[in-house]
């Protein structure tokens, strides 16, 4: 299969190449088109990749890679976990990102002063390898209500809705109409109908050693201020403030709310169907048959 990328890089004086914006893709038979403009500026750069399938199998080599597989994962072509990121930040330089485009970290401190002699017209958004998504592609029918907190790379599903406080990063994101409200780590997955909840967490494998990669089912709820460190399967509801480790000892109650065994987190892993919460009394987390079943906000999901 062909995968042409087709656009342009913003450099440094020096020459580093900073960033670039892939206007126009070909992944096989499917095309984004936008219209082509000439370069203007003696920093930008015209980029041409031309790959087959086997390249997204390939570590990355430097930025114009990197930036490809981003747009490819933003643009919903490949899945999250699905492409071969290594060498992603060892590739991609740190940035600071302005109103006027990217600026190499090194020029960062003369431009802003030229600023505030002048116009005082220059606003450092970020210093990070990487931008957020909205500066390269809008993708349909999303609401975003803070574009800073959602990187080039995250994989966004038609009827999700990330409120202010939620953030989606790279190599993660929404399979289905979401409701996000907290974190979705690298590497992360939510499914159709979930709802993750002001402040919840879900753990990532980008630094702590963990290699597991977390998943979250359909149909589920992460409460308030709660997190995760184990996969949810589909129906399933973590009670608000209840952080779950691999680790943590989960008691499992029966229908009539008896004790039937004691599991660590990490042997439910992936398993339908179950409501966890902590006993206000002994303290002790608990997971039993989940009754409860969630529907989003129609109203909230439509995005068109």
């Amino acid at each position: 299969m062909k995968i042409l990328g087709i656009g342009i890089a913003n450099k440094s004086n020096s020459g580093e190449i900073l960033d670039v914006y892939f206007s126009n893709i070909e992944f096989g038979d499917i095309k984004v088109k936008n219209k082509d403009y000439e370069k203007k500026l003696s920093t930008q750069e015209n980029i041409q990749l031309n790959w087959t399938i086997d390249d997204l199998e390939k570590p990355i080599q430097n930025v114009q890679e990197a930036y490809l597989k981003l747009h490819l994962l933003s643009h919903k072509f490949v899945l999250p976990n699905t492409i071969n990121l290594e060498g992603l930040f060892s590739c991609l330089p740190n940035v600071a990102w302005t109103n006027k485009g990217p600026v190499s970290v090194d020029e960062i401190d003369e431009m802003l002063s030229q600023s505030k002699y002048r116009e005082n017209d220059l606003y450092i958004k970020s210093l990070d390898k990487f931008p957020c998504l909205t500066d390269y592609i809008i993708p349909k029918k999303v609401r975003i209500a803070d574009t800073s907190r959602v990187r080039l790379g995250a994989y966004l599903s038609e009827g999700t809705t990330v409120m202010h406080e939620g953030f989606v990063n790279f190599n993660a994101g929404t399979l289905g109409k979401a409701m996000i409200e907290g974190r979705i780590s690298a590497g992360v997955i939510v499914g159709n109908n979930s709802d993750l909840g002001g402040g919840s967490s879900t753990m990532g494998t980008l630094s702590g050693g963990n290699n597991t990669k977390i998943s979250i089912g359909e149909n589920c709820l992460l409460g308030a201020n709660s997190g995760i460190g184990i996969s949810l399967g589909n129906n399933c509801i973590v009670e608000a403030g209840l952080y779950i480790t691999a680790g943590t000892k989960v008691n499992i109650l029966d229908d009539k709310n008896n004790l039937e065994d004691i599991f660590k987190a990490r042997e439910l892993s992936g398993k339908s169907n179950l409501l966890f919460l902590r006993d206000s009394l002994s303290g002790k987390v608990i997971a039993k048959k989940n009754k409860i079943k969630l529907s989003l906000n129609k109203e909230l999901h439509k995005n068109d």
